[in-house]
């Protein structure tokens, strides 16, 4: 991949998405966690948890390349975007409590993400391992191109709300093209090896969104959560910032074939989340059965 694309073009065009999410957060955002803390904390157990524990049972199950596996540990460890939100509207779950899960697991994964890839670089010992691992530096660049625009953009939110409404619609559409420009790259950076990896990775991709949908979804419904809650959460836990995994693979830690799993699972997750989007509605108490036309 071009290196201007990779050291430049990348990290702003991921900046830009992050400040897109900026823009649509306050500071209550953070607040409603002590208000109705129980979705929160199940979803963000889901995420910071179990998904990394399934991510690396599929990994070691299927015999990943260590370099892959390495690649979709960091995939587990990327907190939702923009995206969940995105689905959450259109099935009709609870937007608030989206945004609220994307702020608080984008700030708890500037610590937990280097924390899981340097645990994986050590477990799976990849090709020179020495290059890959996320040390201060590194943490420090995951630290700037996640949560500096994200404050500003709250910054900006604050000051002049009207603007932020505004830019929100433009802001979304570009995130949606930037997506599908960052995939594109992060694939044709490793066409060479595409057909490998996607024998390699299609099905842990397909299994991992699948049951990520899957558990973000029963697990508040078990814990008695009601289901447009719950429907949010599956969409928190089971679309994760893969733009940011990218990134990170690429700009952070330069490496094309670490964004492989990422790219290809970007792509798996947009039919995947409407399947399940469908599904739980037609649950015989699923989320659509009692949600106000209106909301």
């Amino acid at each position: 991949m071009d290196s201007a694309l990779t050291s430049v073009g990348l990290p702003i065009a991921l900046a830009i998405i992050m400040f897109g999410l900026g823009l649509s957060l306050t500071v209550d955002d953070f607040r409603r966690i002590g208000r109705d803390p129980k979705p929160v904390v199940i979803a963000l157990g889901a995420q910071l948890v179990i998904l990394p524990a399934i991510c690396f049972g599929l990994v070691t199950a299927f015999g990943l390349d260590p370099l892959l596996a390495v690649g979709m540990m960091l995939l587990a460890a990327s907190p939702g975007g923009t995206t969940a939100n995105l689905f959450s509207h259109l099935f009709r779950g609870d937007v608030a409590l989206n945004v609220t899960l994307t702020a608080v697991n984008s700030v708890i994964a500037v610590a937990t993400l280097p924390l899981v890839v340097n645990l994986s670089v050590a477990y799976f010992d990849p090709q020179g391992a020495g290059d890959v691992g996320l040390q201060l530096g590194k943490t420090l660049q995951v630290f700037a191109i996640v949560l500096v625009p994200v404050a500003i953009g709250m910054v900006v939110r604050r000051s002049r709300p009207g603007f932020a409404d505004r830019a929100d619609k433009p802001i979304r559409i570009a995130s949606a093209v930037v997506l599908a420009l960052v995939i594109g790259g992060a694939l044709l950076a490793e066409r060479e090896n595409l057909a490998d990896y996607l024998a390699d990775i299609g099905v842990v991709a397909t299994v991992f969104c699948a049951t990520s949908l899957a558990l973000g979804y029963l697990l508040p419904r078990l814990a008695g959560v009601d289901e447009r809650q719950s429907l949010s959460s599956a969409f928190e836990v089971g679309i994760h910032n893969s733009t940011l995994a990218i990134a990170v693979a690429i700009s952070v830690l330069d490496s094309e074939a670490l964004a492989v799993p990422a790219a290809v699972y970007g792509i798996l997750m947009f039919p995947l989340a409407v399947a399940a989007g469908f599904t739980i509605r037609r649950l015989p108490h699923g989320a659509g059965r009692r949600v106000p036309a209106d909301s």
